[in-house]
């Protein structure tokens, strides 16, 4: 015993100085003593967890925790080794039996939450946080992650609150991202969140070409669902006036639907590229114009624009509120969405088309339409669009129509968990599960199939559907909307208008609800006839305005040159 007390001692202060070969060789003489030295297992096992040995690092601890099973610190180690093998179920259970051990292990809690939040069981990861916060509560780690699964259930408010209160990067990055859909802010606080210090590069001369160059830059080309709008106005650019340069963090293959190829196009996949390295590379291509399609879904790429790789840089299809980045030298959308009093809220010059920003064409397989004649609400929107106001709206509606049920469907309902919160948010306002339908995702065309059993689609607010909005449409369900105080609450008012269905437009929340309830007994048909002949399918109007758009940008730039 003394023996190996000694070599432990030796073996914990090699480790200590940093000295992994020397400490391992010295964890390896005493286990060579005794196999069930359960220190000194644990101890190697965390120093193979240091150095990435990950099974190793699962073998020993296991070992351990065989040799001594209530020893905390083993489950927890243990727990961080699964995770780094991606053995989430295991390390969840690990971490429940570091709190059945000590319930109050602060790491634990949180070890526990980030896995929940790997696994999308957000309603687990919010109690996991919640309670690692309280045990802790100047730790910014826990509060920041709280406000992440606060955010993902809808809980929008309570998430800017501790994002705010934090204070860290990470965290400012946050609300940024989140501002446009916190209920409580106006256009002047969304552009102070997101306004950043002016750091862009100058423009690098350019030559004007002819035809203009024009520069898309997406990390979501493959997601053909989504980018309906932005094939929409890419097929059918006259290429006589316009080069298109597509960048793109995929690679060409990835996309399955959409995009028309054209020999006269450049495509680069620039999934492999740093932002330096993909700024280079547009300005090695001259483009006139580069748009930005990814906005704050993609914070990532949005250090690339301050190198200013192109003379002019437009955002549009996935902005629904200011970039507040000075590179930016212009925003597009139309005058329902961005009202001229609301430009001085805006850091870039606007450009307005006429009908909708979001002009759109279906161009892969989707169910047929299905006209029903019941008494279902639903919406296929994202979770985190679904604030309290939205429920308690929607909890009006169906309480003003006894026979009703509301029918959600999105990708965080898959869980049990989830589903069971987002059920107790309801049961708030007096609505219980037998009014609800709360479904998980599916396969896109099955996903689709969901609106054969829905009569009405609601909008959420303040951060209105766009792609949502575009599919119930086209799958012939009426979508409820109503003019808000911003542009991300009046992306759905665009579409509807330019689709002919103004209707379908209420001023105001109160109006929302009773639009809702008449159309639940008087139904609205939709049909794909009626979208194609409206301004809202119009893509060849649509890139006509957004050529000379981008033609309006260059020659001013020529002319303040």
């Amino acid at each position: 015993m003394p023996e190996e007390n000694e070599k432990l001692d030796s073996a914990l202060a090699s480790h200590r100085r940093g000295e992994l070969s020397e400490a391992a060789e010295l964890y390896r003489q005493l286990l060579r003593l005794n196999p069930e030295n359960a220190d000194g297992l644990y101890l190697f096992g965390c120093l193979a967890f240091q150095t990435r040995n990950f099974e190793a690092a699962r073998t020993l601890l296991n070992r351990a925790i065989a040799v001594a099973p209530g020893q905390a610190e083993y489950h927890h180690a243990l727990a961080l080794a699964l995770s780094a093998l991606n053995d989430h179920a295991g390390a969840i259970a690990s971490y429940q039996r570091v709190i059945e051990l000590a319930p109050a292990h602060q790491r634990a809690w949180y070890g526990w939450g980030c896995e929940e939040n790997l696994q999308g069981e957000f309603a687990a990861a919010k109690q996991c946080f919640a309670r690692a916060w309280e045990l802790q509560p100047d730790s910014l780690e826990a509060r920041h992650n709280l406000a992440l699964a606060l955010y993902e259930l809808g809980l929008v408010s309570e998430a800017y609150s501790h994002f705010k209160a934090c204070a860290s990067d990470q965290s400012r990055a946050m609300l940024a991202v989140i501002a446009p859909g916190v209920p409580e802010l106006d256009n002047a606080e969304i552009l102070s969140l997101r306004r950043t210090p002016a750091t862009s590069r100058p423009a690098a001369p350019s030559r004007p070409h002819t035809p203009l160059r024009i520069g898309y830059v997406s990390s979501f080309f493959q997601r053909d669902n989504w980018m309906k709008p932005v094939w929409g106005l890419i097929n059918q650019h006259d290429r006589r006036a316009v080069q298109v340069h597509l960048f793109s963090d995929c690679a060409a293959c990835e996309i399955r639907h959409g995009y028309r190829a054209h020999p006269d196009d450049r495509y680069l996949d620039t999934s492999h590229l740093s932002n330096d390295q993909m700024a280079d590379a547009i300005a090695s291509s001259e483009v006139n114009v580069l748009v930005d399609l990814n906005g704050y879904s993609n914070m990532k790429r949005l250090p690339l624009f301050t190198r200013k790789p192109a003379p002019v840089i437009i955002g549009w299809f996935n902005m629904y509120a200011t970039t507040g980045i000075n590179a930016f030298d212009y925003l597009i959308g139309d005058s329902e969405v961005i009202p001229p009093a609301e430009e001085p809220f805006y850091s870039e010059a606007i450009l307005r088309v006429a009908g909708s920003y979001l002009t759109f064409d279906v161009n892969y397989p989707v169910p047929p339409i299905v006209n029903r004649g019941g008494q279902v609400f639903g919406s296929l929107a994202s979770a985190y669009k679904i604030t309290n106001q939205v429920i308690e709206a929607w909890c009006r509606i169906l309480h003003a129509c006894p026979g009703s049920s509301l029918l959600l469907k999105n990708k965080l309902l898959g869980s049990a968990q989830n589903r069971e919160f987002f059920a107790a948010r309801f049961q708030k306002f007096g609505i219980g599960p037998d009014r609800l339908q709360l479904e998980g995702p599916a396969p896109h065309f099955e996903f689709l199939r969901a609106y054969d059993r829905i009569d009405v689609a609601l909008d959420t607010f303040p951060y209105n559907g766009g792609t949502t909005t575009t599919e119930a449409l086209w799958q012939g369900v009426p979508v409820v909307a109503f003019h808000g105080d911003r542009w991300a609450s009046r992306t759905s008012a665009s579409l509807l208008r330019a689709a002919g269905l103004g209707e379908l437009v209420a001023p105001n929340i109160d109006a929302y609800v009773e639009l809702a309830m008449r159309l639940a007994s008087n139904p609205v048909r939709l049909t794909r006839e009626q979208l194609k002949a409206s301004p809202v399918c119009d893509t060849r109007g649509f890139a006509r305005q957004m050529e000379a758009l981008f033609f309006e940008a260059c020659t001013k730039l020529a002319c303040d040159g």
